[in-house]
C-alpha cells in the first residue's frame, strides 16, 4: 500500500504523539517541536528533492520522514531520532506501507538527530537540511529577552528564513535575515556551527553545495 503525507497528517495516533512530544520539549524549555516544525521541515523536504528531479514518489517519503522525525521526544530528548525510527516503524507497518517505503523513512529519521546523523540516501539528506534550517524566531517560547539564554537569544534574533533550491548553480541556499541587536553572527556559529557542517554533508550526498548567507553575507 502507497501511503501518502496526508495519510499520515490525518493519523489521529501521530498527531497525539506530536503533540505529547512537544509538551515534553515545552517543559524543559526547548524551542517549538510541534506542528509549525514538522510541517515545514516535511514541505521542505519534499521540495528540496523536487526541484532536484528526484521523483514525486521519493519526494513525498521525504514529507513523510519530515513530518515523522520528531515523534521519538515522546520518549525522551535523548536518542530521539531512533526511538521515533522505531516508533515511526510501528506506526507505518501498521498503517500498510511498503516495506521500501517504510524503511526508507525509518532510515532517514534514525539518522537525522546530529549526535548520530548522517545522510546516507537522498531522503535522509533532504530531511537533515529542512530540518537544520528551521530556525527563526516564532519557535522560542520564553517571550521575556532579560531572561534568554544563549540558544534562545540566537534562534530569537532570526527574523527571516528562507531555504532556495539552485539547480544552475548547484546551490542549497539557506537565507536568514538576524537581528545583530539580538545576538552576533559568532553567536549563531558557535550554537549551529555543527548544524550547518551536517547541511553541507548532507547537500554534498545530493550532489549539491551548501551555502549560509545572513544578512545578504556569504558565511559558508
Amino acid at each position: 500500500m502507497l501511503i501518502t503525507y496526508e495519510d499520515v497528517k490525518k493519523n489521529e495516533k501521530v498527531n497525539a504523539y506530536i503533540k505529547k512530544a512537544d509538551e515534553s520539549l515545552k517543559a524543559m524549555g526547548f524551542t517549538e517541536h510541534s506542528f509549525a516544525h514538522v510541517t515545514k521541515v516535511a514541505e521542505n523536504a519534499g521540495m528540496i528533492l523536487t526541484k532536484l528531479g528526484y521523483s514525486q514518489r521519493e519526494a513525498e517519503i521525504a514529507r513523510i520522514a519530515g513530518y515523522l522525525h520528531d515523534i521519538g521526544n515522546v520518549v525522551n530528548r535523548i536518542d530521539h531520532a531512533q526511538s521515533g525510527a522505531l516508533i515511526a516503524f510501528r506506526i507505518l507497518e501498521n498503517m500498510g506501507a511498503d516495506a521500501e517505503t517504510v524503511s526508507t523513512i525509518v532510515t532517514a529519521i534514525g539518522n537525522h538527530d546530529e549526535s548520530t546523523a548522517f545522510p546516507v540516501n537522498p531522503v535522509a539528506a533532504a530531511l537533515i537540511i529542512a530540518d537544520k534550517t528551521d530556525v527563526i524566531y516564532t519557535r522560542v517560547r520564553n517571550r521575556e529577552p532579560s531572561t534568554f539564554d544563549i540558544h534562545d537569544r540566537v534562534n530569537y534574533a532570526v527574523k527571516k528564513s528562507d531555504l532556495e533550491i539552485d539547480v544552475e548553480k548547484c546551490e542549497i541556499v539557506a537565507k536568514l535575515r538576524i537581528d545583530i541587536t539580538m545576538c552576533t553572527v559568532m553567536d549563531y556559529f558557535e550554537i549551529f556551527l555543527g548544524r550547518m557542517v551536517l547541511c553541507r554533508k548532507a547537500a554534498d550526498k545530493l550532489g549539491m553545495k551548501f551555502t549560509l548567507r545572513i544578512n545578504g553575507q556569504k558565511l559558508l
